[in-house]
């Protein structure tokens, strides 16, 4: 173990520096990239008697039910040319992975997923993906957006400007799939911190612009994680939005596909598309039959865009398989049985994984991760409960429940001594970070712990010798998870804090119903981690701009309802408030570093989310035939975890 440890700690320290050297390199300015769109992303020469298909098209096309490949690509000087990591690969084969059913939609859904811009493999910038170019004037306060001539849906009707128009004036700014207007529309000015909604307009079918009235330095990354496809089928959509069919035939509609309303089917079908066979797509690979099924499968998309260097339309599997698994330990059970090819892990899983590695003919590699902790929790700031509510803002409590835990213990139970004995902190080499950070309230004494919560009040005890609130009511911290993978973690977190007189109660939901709950604003604590790269890039988890992260609960919701509802921020939520108008305000990518700073400094000072062990790293796990995956790679959710490696050129080895 010890040889194991010390090889992933060198792998981490390796990646790290690796990462720092990644985010010195600047973003691009407006004028870098007017010149950087001057071509397509992915340029190679495309051999000239045309394009080579899987072998299951080619039967398509010879009898007759599917045109000729050259006729289902973009133009060629539009069509995308991936770049495949190690070799040109083979056609033929399924990626075949576990998942928990229609609620594990993000597990095909990341993976899929072909957003307009894409992150480049650093995470320093993005570059386009749906789009072939762009263009940015001089202030940054004029986009023009080029796509790709002849591209077509996953039904081979064409996929043109008119697509985005119509998802920006008849879904998105009306509001039709659940999801306000994402913060990425709305520039802010400098002088008053007025908020300004883009104007979205068609200059021609493969050419749109967007218009700030104010600077927006960041728009294209801000579009590449809050709205990452920005267009829907027209022609799909015109059949059952409300706006074109009415309201009684949009709910027979609904009810036809399972809905007992129109607003869960809309959510369905605008948002989370891709698991409905019926919705064309862009994506490699495209939903063939019901989510609910006990196997769901995606089939290659045969109008997808994209060619690797020799010509060959991707991708290269045939399938998605994605077999319903009930108990997380089915993941394990299954890989060891060679159930599943490719698929990801928690690196608490790293020992019997790595020593099944040669028996099982698979191979484990380490993707760094941009977490703050491996095992922490958050305090719901704005839970209904007042006692519980006026216990979690009280900065003496999260001081106290965090020296009360002997994070040795944690960091060697729960990580096997690789996530550091630590606070939750912005790790080293990312935007943010702040020196001594970790080491905030970690020292573990429960002296101190007791101290603070009798400072409180909280001095008063039941007959088990558990604290009660100050008006002698139960106090009870319920935690509430959506699956069982930090049992093991949360009893040790249930031992410490009773030792102190916190009574703990653990509760295990769903992953729907634990959506439901954080939306509702009904969880007062649960292990949800922080996981960025750049606060500038995707806020959402440290500024309540919307219900996303338990902590900053409703608060989210006040901002998002422009007031209407939720819980209006008040001290130094306020001022992460304002500090983040000032960076969607700022001219320049140095302002935009400074005010970034300004509110992971108020993280720091407030400690809203509290972590027992550091970042460990994400574990891939890829059958010894499957081609083509990346050693090493930055896992995050603005990269689309693992589609940051661009799945569609993955490969089964013959």
């Amino acid at each position: 173990m010890k040889k194991n440890r010390l090889f992933f700690v060198m792998m981490m320290l390796i990646l790290a520096v690796v990462f720092v050297a990644c985010e010195s390199e600047s973003d691009p300015k407006p004028s870098s990239a007017v010149q950087a769109s001057k071509a397509p992303v992915a340029s190679a020469t495309v051999k000239a008697d045309g394009y080579n298909e899987a072998p299951m098209l080619t039967k398509l096309v010879g009898s007759g039910s599917l045109k000729p490949v050259t006729e289902r690509m973009p133009v060629k000087e539009d069509i995308m040319v991936e770049k495949t990591l190690d070799e040109i690969g083979k056609y033929g084969g399924d990626w075949k992975m576990p998942w928990g059913g229609p609620n594990d939609r993000w597990a095909v859904g990341q993976p899929t997923e072909e957003a307009l811009f894409r992150f480049n493999k650093d995470g320093s910038t993005v570059e386009p993906n749906v789009a072939k170019g762009y263009e940015v004037n001089k202030d940054s306060t004029e986009f023009t957006i080029h796509l790709r001539k002849g591209m077509k849906w996953s039904d081979g009707v064409p996929f043109t400007a008119d697509d985005v128009i119509f998802y920006w004036e008849h879904m998105l700014t009306k509001e039709t799939f659940g999801k306000k207007i994402y913060d990425a529309y709305y520039s802010v000015d400098p002088v008053t911190g007025e908020k300004a909604l883009a104007q979205v307009t068609k200059v021609d079918d493969y050419t749109f612009k967007v218009v700030h009235k104010y600077p927006s330095v960041q728009f294209l990354e801000r579009v590449a994680i809050d709205n990452k496809w920005f267009f829907a089928p027209a022609h799909f959509q015109k059949t059952i939005l409300p706006e074109f069919v009415g309201d009684a035939k949009a709910l027979e509609i609904a009810k036809q596909w399972g809905f007992a309303d129109v607003k869960s089917f809309l959510v369905a079908t605008g948002y989370y598309y891709w698991v409905n066979p019926q919705i064309p797509t862009l994506r490699a690979w495209v939903a063939k039959n019901d989510p609910n099924s006990d196997q769901f499968i995606m089939e290659r998309n045969p109008y997808f865009w994209k060619v690797d260097s020799a010509g060959n339309q991707l991708p290269y599997m045939d399938r998605i398989v994605a077999t319903k698994v009930q108990d997380p330990a089915q993941r394990i059970l299954g890989t060891l049985a060679g159930d599943y090819n490719l698929l990801d892990f928690d690196f608490k899983d790293f020992t019997v994984l790595k020593e099944n590695e040669k028996k099982a003919g698979f191979r484990v590699m380490p993707w760094t991760t941009p977490t703050w902790s491996s095992a922490g929790l958050q305090f719901n700031q704005t839970i209904a409960d007042p006692n519980l509510r006026k216990l979690f803002q009280d900065i003496r409590f999260r001081e106290a429940v965090s020296v009360a835990v002997d994070r040795k213990e944690i960091s060697e139970i729960i990580t096997n001594g690789l996530g550091a004995p630590q606070q939750a902190a912005v790790p080293e080499g990312l935007v943010g970070y702040q020196k001594g950070w970790a080491d905030q309230w970690s020292k573990f004494d429960q002296s101190r712990a007791n101290q603070l919560l009798d400072e409180i009040g909280l001095t008063k005890r039941d007959k088990n010798n558990f604290r009660l609130n100050a008006d002698g009511s139960d106090l009870t911290v319920t935690i509430i998870e959506p699956s069982t993978n930090s049992a093991k973690f949360l009893e040790l977190i249930k031992k410490y804090y009773e030792q102190v007189g916190i009574k703990v109660d653990l509760k295990v939901v769903d992953q729907g119903t634990h959506n439901d709950l954080k939306y509702a604003n009904k969880i007062p604590a649960t292990t949800e981690n922080i996981s960025l790269v750049n606060v500038a890039f995707r806020p959402d988890t440290l500024v309540p701009l919307r219900v996303l992260t338990p902590w900053l609960g409703n608060y989210g919701l006040y901002t998002s309802s422009n007031g209407k509802d939720g819980v209006k921020p008040e001290g130094d939520v306020a001022l992460i408030m304002d500090y983040w108008n000032k960076v969607k305000s700022s001219t320049s990518k140095e302002e935009i570093t400074k005010w970034s700073n300004e509110i992971i400094k108020l993280h720091q000072k407030n400690q809203w989310i509290i972590g027992y062990a550091g970042p460990t790293p994400k574990l891939i796990v890829a059958s010894n035939k499957m081609g083509n995956v990346p050693k090493d790679l930055v896992y995050a959710d603005e990269f689309r975890s693992m589609g940051h490696a661009h799945p569609s050129q993955f490969f089964i080895k013959q």
